[in-house]
């Protein structure tokens, strides 16, 4: 309908349902028309502006209008006689576009390119959609009417060119205009959801909450993995029963030990111990042997390399567990003594040798050997006695292979295997070679049983075997000491007693030698030397074999009830 004074179009609601209030004010669509002819709609809230806003350069709105008669009416409808409002001065500068009221239109703004987008209402989260022109809300973009439904925007004809002039900025040129978001405000928008032109989604609280969870769960499921894990171990390694159980035992403790304790002399000297296997034509056997240099010379006993013979075989093992042939560099059947050599073999670690006369009764000692094969055997004791002369061998028959030994006696345990091997100090050297054994006798009366040790075994004082060693080493044989005379083995008198003739039927004192040189006679009895009391003809050849030849000899004698001290210069010979 149409007002009753003055030239203003009042359109309805665009609800139609509300009948109070909600009008649009529009400016007069011709430029030409200054005054009057405006639509009156719903006031709309216009924000403060600055006394200095600066202006902007906005685009003009072009879009096309309806044409209006000179009073502002549409083509078609009736002319109607309305008078023109008389202009009234306003004070404030308004723009003469109609009597300053309530219903007074708001200043005209620049219409952009594009329309910012309406500003979010009470309690809502504003909407983020990248860059906008500032200006003035579209037709499409017009807030609905209060308590109706937002109609559809209208479809925009493409912009004609107008031949009308742009509507004058209010802005000052100089002072470039800033649209404020009160200026586009809707109490009335319906409330955006908070979203993101780039794609990625907004971190809600409900989301961080949702990762804190997540990552403690996660946590949460590693840590009890692994309790799991541990407690599966303890049970698969204890048991899982109800009633398990676990006896005491004592920690590791550090590998190392004194050197002066059978570990610590064991593990020095197991390196320098070898195991010698020797096969013949007619037996083969087992013994021990240590190395004497980093040549290849190894020491064992003559009775272990015996049954090769000159066409055997001699394997030696090593402690670490390589195997090399060996050769027979020399043997000495009086002394019980053989020197092998193997070849082409590095990392030899020699023995080191002690000295036999430092040796006291009760010392502390150590035996290595492979007792029945049973290499690498490491047994402990102490030095029983001293000089205990022994013999060893005759199984031959003729006596040649009658070892004669100034012994050193001991009750580690030494068994068939031990022999050759080192018997040693508390400080790991070398003070006599394991030689021979008392058994008992087994009972069956056959004397072919092999018994064990009882606590009596034999070695060879290292000072005789290194000097008989280096002789093996250096000449092949042996030197021997003699006296010059031959001995009655029958005699069953305190002493050793001079025969009457040697084994050939010769006289039992050599011509020129060193008995003879002494003034020794056929019958006269020998019961010391060197002060030292004799009870038998092998314990003067034990006795004088613990001597090298030159030595000197003090000798107390029975001749006719009389007792004759005599002094001489042990000869030489070969040993076989």
């Amino acid at each position: 309908m149409r007002g009753t004074e003055g030239d203003f179009e009042l359109r309805a609601p665009l609800g139609g349902a509300n009948s109070e209030g909600d009008y649009e004010l529009t400016a007069p669509r011709d430029a030409s028309a200054a005054q009057g002819d405006c639509a009156l709609a719903r006031p709309a809230p216009t924000a403060a502006l600055p006394a200095e806003a600066p202006a902007t350069d906005a685009p003009v709105d072009d879009r096309p209008t309806e044409p209006v008669d000179a009073v502002g009416q549409a083509p078609g409808e009736p002319v109607t006689d309305r008078p023109e409002p008389p202009h009234v001065s306003d004070s404030t500068s308004t723009p003469p576009y109609g009597v300053p009221g309530p219903w007074a239109p708001a200043p005209p703004v620049q219409h952009p390119t594009t329309a910012p987008p309406p500003p979010p209402a009470h309690g809502t989260t504003p909407v983020t959609r990248g860059t906008v022109a500032s200006g003035p809300p579209m037709d499409q973009d017009l807030p609905a009417s209060h308590g109706s439904p937002t109609p559809a925007p209208p479809k925009t004809p493409p912009p004609v060119p107008s031949s009308a002039p742009a509507p004058e900025s209010p802005f000052p040129p100089s002072v470039p205009h800033t649209s404020t978001p009160w200026q586009n405000y809707d109490p009335w928008a319906p409330v955006a959801a908070p979203l993101q032109q780039t794609g990625a989604a907004v971190d809600t609280p409900r989301r961080r909450t949702r990762r804190v969870l997540l990552a403690g769960a996660l946590l949460l499921a590693l840590v009890a993995g692994g309790v799991g894990g541990v407690v599966g171990a303890y049970l698969e390694r204890h048991g899982g029963g109800g009633d398990v159980v676990e006896l005491p035992q004592a920690a590791e403790e550090p590998r190392g030990r004194a050197p002066d304790s059978v570990a610590g002399i064991a593990a020095r000297a197991l390196p320098s111990v070898v195991t010698l296997h020797v096969s013949g034509a007619e037996e083969s056997g087992t013994g021990t042997g240590f190395v004497l240099d980093d040549r290849g010379h190894i020491l064992t006993n003559n009775h272990v390399v015996e049954p090769a013979g000159t066409d055997g075989e001699i394997s030696v093992t090593f402690h670490s567990g390589d195997a090399a042939k060996a050769t027979v560099v020399g043997r000495d059947s009086g002394y019980d003594l053989a020197v092998v050599e193997v070849r082409d073999v590095r990392g030899l670690k020699p023995m080191t040798l002690g000295n036999s006369d430092n040796v006291q009764v009760g010392d502390p000692v150590v035996a290595i050997g492979a007792p029945f094969d049973l290499e690498g055997t490491v047994t402990s004791g102490i030095i029983s006695a001293k000089e205990r002369p022994i013999t060893a061998g005759g199984e031959s028959g003729g006596g040649t292979d009658v070892s004669y030994v100034d012994a050193l006696q001991t009750d580690a345990p030494i068994n068939p295997g031990n022999s050759g091997g080192p018997l040693l100090d508390s400080r790991a050297r070398v003070v006599g070679i394991n030689s021979a054994i008392r058994s008992a006798d087994d009972g069956s009366g056959s004397g072919t049983g092999q018994a064990g040790s009882i606590g009596l075994g034999f070695a060879i004082p290292v000072n005789q075997a290194k000097r008989v060693a280096e002789e093996l080493i250096n000449t092949g044989r042996a030197t021997h000491p003699v006296i010059g005379v031959t001995l009655d083995m029958d005699y069953t008198g305190d002493g050793a007693r001079v025969g009457t003739k040697s084994s050939d039927g010769g006289p039992a004192v050599t011509e020129g030698g060193p008995g003879d040189r002494a003034g020794l006679e056929a019958g006269d009895v020998i019961t010391e030397v060197d002060g030292r009391r004799i009870h038998s003809g092998d314990e003067l050849i034990v006795k004088t074999r613990a001597h090298r030849p030159g030595d000197r000899l003090e000798l107390t004698l029975q001749r006719d009830g009389r007792e004759k001290n005599v002094s001489l210069v042990l000869g030489s010979s070969d040993g076989a």
